[in-house]
């Protein structure tokens, strides 16, 4: 063997060399890209498992159990209670659920928030000192307390009414009496005042008073008067009375309804002025109230006709005033009818 030849370098190509290396350069970014799609499926897989939450678990109902109570339980749950506090119509209950949302037997996913209504017991625990007070304000002051609940825990009977020196209204006696403790609804009986109306009335003799006269005596009496009018004929003097109502005795309990009757002008359009009965029918009180009628005019603006006191009922008032004027009854300044004359 010829030695020379023996270690005789051998020759490879430039083009062999760039095809080896081609050949490297694939595998590894067939590796590389291999490596990225593994770690990203991973990934996802570690984030959809995440994403899952925690499970789903039932809502235990904790309505009427002491909050406590409750709240182990949405802990055990592993659910957050949201807590709301809300006055109660039942004593005893402060400090229990009233309501819960979503109910119980909902299904909700864990560490969900679920809202507790919890009691925190009711407005008032005791009767309180009602004498003094007037019996209308108290109504209203009750009303407002127990305003939207189905079962108040203090209604008020129907009142007894007796004479007193004490303003009409006021609250003279109560029962249940004070400090009394509220364990269920209370029916709370009254005595009210109807006002220093005990002494009698004089019955006043009214044939051949006007108009004007009338309203003067309605103003200062303690009578309620029931008025009625026909058209002046033969010897009567139109726009007087002309007939009152009789009674036994000079004297007659205060608001005694007496009858009173009118003789009133024919109606003639040449006339300025208007002659009639404004009459109204209104609530019934058990003792006389403040009322009013106003006219208002063109010319004149408003005035007050009349101011008087009255029980209620049928009210009816004698008038005599420009055409065209609007008549306005007021009961404790409330008005509560109109009426235009012409």
């Amino acid at each position: 063997m010829d030695i020379k030849n023996k270690f005789k370098p051998s020759r490879i190509s430039f083009h062999e060399i760039l095809e080896k290396l081609q050949t490297s350069t694939l595998a590894l970014v067939l590796t590389v890209v291999t490596a990225i799609i593994l770690m990203t499926c991973a990934c996802l897989a570690v984030f959809f498992i995440h994403v899952r939450g925690p499970e789903e678990v039932m809502v235990p109902d904790v309505k009427g159990k002491a909050l406590t109570d409750a709240l182990i339980e949405m802990q055990n749950k592993e659910l957050y209670p949201k807590i709301t506090l809300r006055y109660s119509e039942n004593p005893g209950d402060e400090g229990t659920i009233l309501d819960q949302t979503p109910g119980a037997g909902s299904i909700v996913k864990g560490y969900s928030r679920v809202s507790l209504v919890v009691s925190r017991g009711v407005i008032v625990d005791k009767v309180e000192n009602y004498i003094g007070m007037n019996y209308d304000e108290l109504k209203l002051k009750l009303q407002t307390l127990f305003a939207g609940s189905v079962k108040p825990l203090i209604v008020l009977a129907n009142p007894e009414y007796k004479a007193d020196v004490s303003d009409a209204g006021t609250i003279l006696e109560q029962d249940p009496e004070e400090g009394t403790e509220i364990s269920e609804p209370i029916t709370l009986k009254l005595v009210v005042s109807r006002g220093p109306n005990f002494d009698n009335t004089r019955v006043p003799f009214l044939k051949g008073a006007s108009v004007n006269d009338m309203l003067q005596t309605i103003s200062r009496s303690r009578i309620i008067f029931d008025f009625e009018s026909h058209t002046a004929s033969g010897s009567e003097k139109a726009g007087t009375v002309v007939g009152q109502q009789e009674f036994e005795g000079e004297f007659i309990k205060n608001y005694t309804r007496m009858s009173v009757e009118f003789a009133f002008p024919a109606k003639d359009p040449k006339e300025t002025d208007v002659y009639g009965i404004f009459r109204s029918d209104v609530t019934d009180y058990p003792y006389p109230v403040p009322m009013r009628v106003d006219v208002t005019t063109e010319e004149e603006g408003t005035y007050t006709l009349l101011s008087f006191n009255h029980t209620g009922g049928s009210v009816s008032i004698p008038y005599k005033v420009p055409k065209n004027s609007t008549l306005t009854l007021y009961v404790v300044d409330k008005a509560v009818n109109k009426i235009s004359v012409h």
